[in-house]
């Protein structure tokens, strides 16, 4: 996911957003109602987490209303992007006034990293449930049926191969991590090795061609699913 960081304690920012690199995400950090309005505005993200008691800048501290009127004014334009709004030791009128906002959810300092990532992942889930089919070329997935079609046809995947083509189609065109696609085909007690992932991803490519869909690997980065250029033209 590309997750926006607004939060004015360094400390805990830099500790959150190493934390969320750590397992596969990008994160976009702002510290100032300025820096997290431009960053908002200007790309496409998939979630946000917001602390509510944002200072208007990095010096200036200021009570409850800061971070509250950006995600009011976000809302107000239109934008529907998942948030997760940091409430200080989980105060009763922070989490009432930023569901009131507009949140869509909220987490009380201090918190869990982990609970903080599986926050996230929930709000972007609730967000392609309402998405029942996306579609990249002729390669189509239907989530409430588990099923993707390619060029009019059943495109039937064994278990492993469905979740890799799942998670890059979550949404097309986002680069997913190495390390991100072994945690979810990892089973508990058996982790999965880089050269069975690359296993998977080459079976996958076979299926997908001749196509105008492939998966791309990105050298350092991870893989993305995209539309080949060339027969897009065509089309």
């Amino acid at each position: 996911m590309r997750i926006l960081l607004v939060e004015d304690d360094d400390v805990l920012r830099d500790t959150v957003s190493r934390s969320l690199r750590d397992r596969g995400h990008t994160v976009d950090v702002a510290a100032s109602i300025a820096a997290a309005r431009q960053a908002w505005r200007g790309k496409k993200l998939d979630a946000i987490l917001l602390d509510l008691r944002l200072p208007r800048t990095a010096a200036q501290r200021s009570g409850l209303g800061s971070g509250l009127k950006l995600l009011q004014e976000m809302r107000g334009a239109g934008d529907r992007t998942p948030v997760l709004v940091l409430t200080a030791h989980d105060r009763t009128e922070d989490r009432i006034a930023g569901l009131n906002a507009g949140a869509d959810d909220y987490l009380g300092k201090p918190f869990d990293l982990d609970e903080v990532e599986a926050r996230l992942r929930s709000l972007r889930r609730r967000v392609q449930a309402a998405d029942e089919r996306t579609t990249l070329g002729a390669l189509t997935l239907d989530r409430l049926g588990r099923r993707f079609s390619y060029c009019g046809q059943s495109l039937d995947l064994p278990a492993r191969e469905f979740e890799v083509l799942w998670e890059l189609m979550t949404p097309p065109g986002r680069v997913v991590s190495k390390r991100e696609l072994a945690q979810r085909l990892s089973q508990p007690e058996e982790p999965l090795a880089d050269n069975a992932l690359e296993v998977f991803v080459s079976k996958l490519r076979k299926r997908l061609a001749p196509g105008d869909v492939s998966i791309r690997t990105l050298r350092g980065l991870g893989y993305s699913v995209e539309e080949i250029p060339s027969l897009r033209a065509k089309g």
